[in-house]
């Protein structure tokens, strides 16, 4: 058709960018691209499939946050090395929480570690209805975290890594208050404490022999 043809068709009239390289791929356009193994299965077949769909139920199941990224230099024999450390607190929202503090050289693996410490340590809260059973004082190095129970409706009256910690536990109301150093990963850990130092109704009057009231 000469000069009066498409600058974006060939003599056949088709689009450029639908036409056929010299290996038999598609050089692009709408279809789908086909590359060298497309006859075979995906690369880990079924088995990683399964894999997958265990690593979503696994996210489904725990919630995690991270509560302070620091990033920390050390002086090495052959210079200044920059590593990171992450604060991580996971849980399920149903009484099972967990803290994990990871270190890397990368922002990424720090988390990850994180995340994997802290699941490895999760513990069993503890609860009456959406509160605590009673009231506890969670001590860590210069840190303490008063925890108080609260009636329903009050929320979670917490700021920081304390509230990250309770709400991942699955607490809806309580009161809370820092005492001594703020610092983040203290608070953290002084809230792990105290939470781990509670006791159901049923194990304190076990302990004391007696009937109580809570």
């Amino acid at each position: 058709m000469g000069r009066g043809t498409s600058r974006g068709q060939g003599p056949s009239g088709s689009s450029r960018g639908g036409g056929m390289d010299s290996r038999g791929g598609a050089r692009g356009g709408g279809g789908t691209s086909v590359g060298r193994d497309s006859g075979g299965p995906p690369r880990g077949g079924r088995g990683r499939a399964r894999d997958n769909r265990g690593r979503g139920r696994e996210r489904d199941e725990f919630q995690d946050r991270v509560v302070e990224i620091r990033r920390v230099a050390t002086v090495k024999k052959g210079g200044r090395r920059l590593n990171f450390s992450a604060l991580v607190v996971v849980g399920d929202g149903n009484g099972r929480v967990g803290v994990g503090l990871g270190k890397a050289n990368t922002v990424p693996a720090a988390i990850a570690k994180g995340q994997d410490r802290a699941k490895a340590n999760m513990f069993q809260v503890p609860m009456r209805n959406t509160t605590i059973p009673h009231e506890v004082i969670g001590k860590y190095l210069s840190s303490d975290v008063l925890l108080k129970p609260a009636s329903e409706g009050t929320g979670v009256i917490a700021g920081g890594g304390v509230r990250a910690v309770l709400e991942l536990a699955g607490i809806k109301d309580i009161l809370t208050k820092a005492l001594g150093s703020t610092t983040p990963v203290n608070l953290v850990k002084a809230t792990e404490q105290g939470l781990r130092s509670l006791r159901t109704k049923d194990q304190i009057e076990a302990a004391r022999g007696v009937k109580i009231a809570l």
